[in-house]
């Protein structure tokens, strides 16, 4: 009788074990702005790109790099080796051509310099429950490290503005805005998501919230987007002064920074905000509550203890929990962009 039991395979821990080299392998590309180059002029051949990158290295090599960008699907290609002609896919067009506005590859720079030594030291992290940067004396945070460093600071926002990007234009189209008049975005850094949901919505007036070092870059992204009518940007500290009232108030990647307590605070602090009615929209990762399918949400979890020490990210049971406590009536969950989601709180 044929033996039907399953035999043990490496594929999975091969895979895992080299994750890192698929990863650096769009770094590089990214860096190198291939996809903008390709976005400008498609369907490139090898020798094409060599010489437009500047690269030494052999038409071979350059396959390698080029078919391997094919097989991860960051690169469309027609013919093979010296006949090949490659094009971004869909996701790369839109998401790593420096020249449109839903750019996220300050994300990829920004774990190209720092996340990738930091997670180097994850072990640490977990043996010591510390976060793993460099943070100097005086500082209470790594956000106090980040503000005070330009490049960090320039690689920061760039890597926040990034990670949130497909979230932000998901909400901006999926969630209901129409009974609502006025949006708060706390810790609003470069002021993206207030932009992308007024774009959508010519009816909503929108404040983003943040430090004043981040007030130029967020009235940057207002001109950008031509909305200095519908959109400002406000100075203040989230944890120091109160919040604009505001029909919504949005949080984007702000509660997994911190412990449980100060989780409950800032949603407390939203909820004072807000009217009754009100929405108040964490935009995070949120874990699944069996904790086994949004294996994204689990590591950038793991992320936040290296980055932080304190921060974790949640389930949506977490944050039905928190919502309870802060004095919130209601809640939703509304999927967005890959691992992303939409905890909606309502008062």
């Amino acid at each position: 009788m044929e033996n039907k039991t399953t035999q043990p395979s490496p594929a999975a821990i091969l895979q895992v074990c080299t994750g890192f080299w698929a990863s650096k392998i769009l770094m590089t590309a990214s860096k190198f702005s291939l996809f903008t180059h390709l976005a400008k002029k498609p369907n490139q051949s090898a020798k094409e790109i060599k010489i437009v990158l500047d690269l030494k290295c052999t038409d071979r090599n350059a396959y390698d790099f080029l078919d391997a960008l094919t097989a991860l699907g960051f690169l469309k290609r027609n013919g093979l080796l010296d006949t090949a002609k490659y094009s971004n896919t869909l996701d790369t067009d839109v998401f790593l051509d420096q020249a449109k506005p839903s750019y996220i590859g300050g994300l990829l720079e920004m774990q190209n310099t720092q996340g990738w030594e930091v997670w180097a030291k994850l072990g640490k992290g977990l043996k010591t429950g510390l976060n793993q940067h460099q943070v100097k004396a005086g500082d209470n945070s790594v956000f106090d490290l980040f503000y005070t460093d330009p490049e960090q600071f320039k690689n920061f926002v760039e890597g926040m503005t990034g990670v949130q990007m497909g979230n932000f234009m998901a909400l901006a189209h999926k969630f209901d805005f129409s009974i609502y008049k006025t949006m708060v975005d706390v810790g609003g850094s470069a002021g993206v998501l207030s932009a992308l949901v007024a774009k959508d919505n010519p009816h909503i007036q929108c404040i983003t919230f943040d430090l004043p070092k981040l007030e130029p870059i967020a009235n940057q992204t207002i001109q950008k987007f031509q909305l200095e009518k519908q959109v400002t940007a406000m100075n203040g500290d989230f944890f120091k002064d109160e919040l604009p009232k505001s029909d919504i108030v949005t949080m984007g990647n702000i509660l997994h920074d911190w412990d449980e307590d100060t989780k409950i605070k800032l949603m407390q602090t939203a909820y004072d905000a807000l009217p009754n009615g009100g929405a108040f929209i964490a935009i995070e990762n949120i874990i699944d509550n069996e904790r086994k399918q949004n294996i994204f949400g689990l590591m950038l979890s793991l992320n936040m203890l290296i980055e932080t020490g304190d921060g974790f990210d949640y389930t949506f049971d977490d944050f039905n929990r928190w919502a309870k406590k802060a004095g919130f009536s209601d809640t939703e969950l509304l999927p967005l962009a890959g691992p992303g989601s939409a905890a909606i709180a309502y008062k």
